[in-house]
């Protein structure tokens, strides 16, 4: 088990804040779909492998200047959530997202909660939401892949064996002087920072397209996100995108520009920004948030499908910029300098900050490690982020937009999308109507989730 303390990432840092400004506004979910039922016994077991695993953390704070807080293990968890009413399979999306209205506390360690739900087919259901400040999508399937080993194994729930042990321990002493220390090394950091980012003044991001005014739809007060899941057979869904020149990934990429100018909210002509996460976690890798993004310009031309060439090019000119200090754009050096501004002056950058115009997630085939629990394999999984409800005239404020998340088990390709700019997608019907349209324009034939 580490001895010094496992500090916050610049991400970490930005999703603490976040959650302080916003409450529970983004979570990630991990989603199962079941044609057996699970036993119960066995979720509570899976339920306690994760409550002493790598996602058992809480945040430690302290009052020395400039040094960051650090994560400890969590000493308490949101109970497993069983619910006895089954779900009809016209209600899985719902109660998909249902889970999602959660509140967490990263102070305590209430950052995850395991769901499930019996199927009126016999089924079941399960969902893991997680809070972004506690942990990517990396995170959550090394936390989960462990203890599903775990559980296979017959092992105990024990911090100091599973993957809890990485989360970091909480001092016995020395802590101030370890604060201290820390706190020297921000200010250092800080300073590099600075001058890195004087160097790369030059560089440019591809920026964002600003959302129309029009049309503004009398919607309620508060807003749900469209969101859809679709399923593709992964045959077809490399046929036509190496019909087209490109790849999995960029059809995924060529699919959204498509249904962001389909929806009205770019201009013919206009270039999308798409951000494409990227996973920087190692073995091992005791951080929550270990991910980057690469923005891409993409051309998006009414009637016609996005050039997938043209994708292919521009996210490896993004990966290569990225990877030289001196071609990364200025704000990025900027993160120890994040870390050290106070609430009160990100609450008033906040007040022009923009969420994504369009996100982009390829999960690959991740998600097929953690199918089976406990010699049960899902018949489905899904991974994606998932945007909360919240007060409509916020989501026009921060302009958000497209949310796309790719997996497949290399027989299917599982697409959740959510539509989250409301009056562009105001219900989970009208983003059907744009998705079956622009998967006809490619040729692709999507079934739905219900």
């Amino acid at each position: 088990m580490p001895t010094a303390p496992n500090r916050l990432t610049a991400d970490d840092d930005l999703f603490l804040k976040l959650h302080d400004l916003y409450g529970t506004a983004l979570v990630n979910q991990l989603a199962w779909r079941f044609d057996e039922a699970l036993d119960p016994a066995v979720l509570e077991r899976l339920h306690a492998h994760l409550a002493h695993g790598f996602l058992a953390r809480r945040v430690m704070t302290t009052a020395v200047p400039f040094a960051r807080p650090w994560w400890a293990p969590a000493t308490t968890a949101e109970p497993l959530a069983v619910q006895q009413h089954p779900v009809p399979e016209t209600g899985v999306l719902d109660w998909l997202f249902e889970q999602s209205k959660v509140e967490f506390d990263p102070i305590t360690g209430r950052v995850w909660r395991l769901s499930a739900a019996p199927t009126t087919s016999g089924g079941t259901l399960l969902s893991l939401i997680t809070s972004h400040v506690g942990a990517d999508g990396g995170a959550v399937l090394f936390a989960l892949g462990d203890a599903l080993r775990r559980l296979d194994a017959g092992e105990s729930p024990d911090i100091a064996t599973s993957s809890g042990r990485l989360v970091g321990p909480i001092p016995v002493g020395g802590l101030s002087r370890a604060h201290l220390a820390d706190a020297i090394g921000q200010l250092r950091a800080a300073a590099r920072s600075i001058r890195a980012a004087a160097k790369a003044r030059e560089v440019r991001e591809p920026v964002r397209n600003p959302r129309p005014d029009e049309p503004r739809r009398p919607l309620p007060d508060r807003h749900s996100p469209a969101d859809l899941v679709v399923e593709v057979d992964a045959a077809e869904w490399n046929s036509v995108a190496a019909a087209h020149d490109g790849t999995d990934n960029g059809l995924m990429v060529g699919v959204a520009v498509g249904l962001l100018g389909r929806s009205g909210r770019i201009e013919d002509g206009a270039e999308v920004r798409v951000d494409i996460p990227h996973s920087l976690r190692g073995i091992d890798d005791p951080r929550a948030n270990a991910t980057t993004g690469l923005p891409i310009a993409v051309p998006y031309r009414k009637g016609e499908r996005t050039d997938l060439r043209q994708v292919r090019t521009a996210i490896k000119q993004a990966a290569r910029a990225y990877s030289d200090p001196a071609t990364t754009p200025a704000l990025q050096h900027l993160q120890p300098v994040q870390m050290m501004l106070p609430k009160f002056v990100l609450g008033f950058f906040s007040r022009t900050a923009k969420a994504p115009e369009c996100l982009c997630t390829n999960l690959g085939e991740t998600g097929q490690g953690v199918a089976t629990v406990a010699g049960v394999r899902a018949r489905s999984v899904l991974m994606r982020p998932v945007v909360c409800t919240a007060d409509t005239d916020l989501f026009r404020r921060v302009e958000v937009g497209l949310n796309l998340s790719w997996s497949s088990d290399g027989d299917t390709v599982t697409l959740a999308i959510t539509g989250a700019d409301p009056d562009r997608f105001p219900t989970r019907e009208a983003l059907r109507d744009l998705v079956g349209d622009e998967f006809e324009a490619w040729g692709l034939r999507p079934l739905c989730w219900s």
